[in-house]
């Protein structure tokens, strides 16, 4: 399944496939500091994708190295 036809997440199925609370991912939403999302009518919806790359781009190999 490529990347475009995989479905995309509502908040708290994507708070789950991150492993983090749905208001600690509204909380990033708000704050900026979150996944890419997209906004369809009123639901805001995660692509996967997104959600691996962020991840990725969160990756840190001490505690000492400034977020």
């Amino acid at each position: 399944m490529s990347n475009e036809s995989r479905p995309k997440l509502r908040t708290a199925e994507a708070a789950e496939y991150l492993t983090i609370g749905a208001s600690t991912l509204e909380k990033l939403r708000a704050a900026g500091g979150g996944p890419a999302y997209c906004k369809v009518g009123k639901s805001v919806v995660y692509d996967p994708a997104d959600l691996d790359a962020w991840l990725s781009g969160s990756r840190r190999t001490s505690t000492s190295v400034a977020a």
